[in-house]
């Protein structure tokens, strides 16, 4: 069983930055297959940064030189740093897990970034 545990969404402005976190627990074996995605109202979830099966970064193209992702493997827990926040940035987001080819979800964390 993994149960991934989100925090650290909520409301800044543009600009702005944010951080959040993924608590991993269960038998998730390692970090990599691991990374976020967000869902804007009426829009399908989609990728945001996430570590490979190899441990590699991936980032989409709209948050490249914004975002970061990182882990601490001591902690068991990914991050995603969000500097230059835009309003289109808007959408919940949500730690991912693949493990055996069973994708695992957090609760997923608001984040809006309005003026």
């Amino acid at each position: 069983q993994v149960r991934l545990v989100e925090s650290g969404g909520g409301l800044v402005q543009p600009g702005g930055s944010l951080r959040l976190s993924c608590a991993a627990s269960g038998s998730i074996f390692s970090l990599n297959a691991m990374g976020w995605y967000r869902q804007a109202p009426g829009k399908q979830r989609e990728l945001v940064a996430t570590f490979t099966r190899t441990g590699s970064t991936s980032y989409a193209d709209s948050v490249k030189g914004r975002f970061t992702i990182s882990r601490d493997n001591a902690k068991n827990t990914v991050y995603l740093q969000m500097n230059s926040l835009k309003p289109e940035d808007t959408a919940v987001y949500y730690c991912n897990k693949v493990l055996y080819g069973v994708d695992y979800w957090g609760q997923g964390s608001q984040v809006t970034v309005s003026s």
